[in-house]
């Protein structure tokens, strides 16, 4: 067992290594002279709306470029700080989502309601806790040309400051860092190795009209991840990116954050509780089985736990986080599967921003 599982934590620093190498980086800046509509859903985001609004009207090297705000139904004073922080900046629109659709979830039917209205050729999402550099639209739309895909997801810095964010965040790079060839997954896109971040997502209107806009993921809690595989399903092809040079975000301020953030949402992370356990066992495997061996003297346990730390070194440095967390990966690991069977006990009743999910 615990040579299989030496060889098993190898193929991971492989895949962790051949990805550090080979991953596409936005980094060229060429004018876009195409357009480009950002859609950004709010739902008291009324912190974030200082910053985040600042960060998209210093973009720069896009000639054609709008930013459709949806306000989704804020209850603080979102809507105040828009109006008064766009001030007369004619790029900006602000809509109301309308009344849920029914089946609908909120984020998603907002950003239905902004791709109603939006007539560019290139679409953006973009989270409110999302900063860009001056730079980052022009780079993204930039490489999407580039490399003639349909949709790429530049994946932001994971700022965390917290002691639980440190030990959290980082695994959601090193999660497909680890697991996924991503030239390969470019180069031949399936369903199953689709990877995607919500928090910015750049996608051509005509892949996304062909699918409906976000019809196909109107009830997903998951919806990156899941329209990156209907624009697959559909014949589009796209992979993620590393973004961390252009874009940076804080998800989470607290332990409660984390707990009810990746608690409305791990339940259906891995498709379902076969997927879960899955997922735990590999958590189990690479994060406490190691130690459990090194406890019980076997050298082997060194070696896939050094092999395992050091894949996560190579993603926190990729990704441009503190390393030195990836010694912590066991402790990184419990937590996760806490998290797991958490957001299983609570499925259907997290409150998030005022609504069940």
């Amino acid at each position: 067992m615990a040579q299989i599982l030496l060889s098993f934590s190898i193929v991971i620093f492989a895949i962790s290594l051949i990805n550090f190498l080979t991953i596409r980086i936005p980094k060229r800046d060429e004018e876009v002279k195409k357009a480009v509509t950002v859609l950004a859903p709010m739902r008291n985001e009324a912190e974030n709306v200082p910053e985040f609004i600042s960060a998209l009207s210093t973009q720069m090297g896009v000639k054609n470029l709008k930013f459709i705000v949806i306000n989704d139904g804020s209850t603080d004073k979102t809507a105040q700080l828009l109006n008064t922080v766009i001030g007369s900046d004619s790029r900006f629109t602000v809509i109301d989502s309308p009344t849920q659709r029914s089946g609908w979830l909120g984020k998603v039917s907002a950003l239905q309601s902004g791709f109603d209205v939006a007539t560019s050729d290139y679409i953006i999402t973009l989270d409110a806790d999302v900063r860009l550099e001056p730079n980052a639209i022009m780079r993204a739309i930039t490489q999407l040309e580039r490399l003639k895909l349909d949709f790429i997801s530049p994946y932001p810095r994971q700022i965390a400051q917290t002691f639980p964010e440190k030990l959290i965040q980082p695994l959601l790079h090193w999660s497909w860092m680890s697991t996924i060839i991503l030239r390969l997954a470019e180069k031949f896109p399936r369903r199953s190795t689709a990877v995607a971040n919500g928090q910015f997502f750049v996608v051509r209107k005509s892949a996304l009209d062909a699918i409906d806009g976000f019809s196909t993921v109107s009830n997903q809690i998951l919806d990156d991840i899941e329209l990156a595989r209907s624009l697959i399903a559909a014949g589009y092809k796209g992979v993620v990116t590393e973004g961390s040079g252009i874009a940076s975000t804080r998800m989470y301020g607290s332990f409660d954050e984390i707990r009810q953030g990746y608690g409305k949402s791990l339940w259906k992370a891995f498709g379902g509780p076969l997927g879960s356990l899955v997922a735990i066992t590999f958590l189990f495997l690479t994060g406490i089985l190691p130690v459990l061996l090194i406890l019980n003297g076997y050298l082997t346990g060194w070696f896939i736990y050094l092999y395992i730390a050091f894949s996560r070194e190579i993603s926190a440095i990729r990704s441009r986080g503190n390393p030195l967390y990836a010694f912590l990966h066991p402790l990184s690991s419990a937590l996760l599967i806490y998290l797991i069977i958490y957001s299983w006990r609570k499925r259907g009743s997290i409150q998030w921003k005022g609504r069940t999910v």
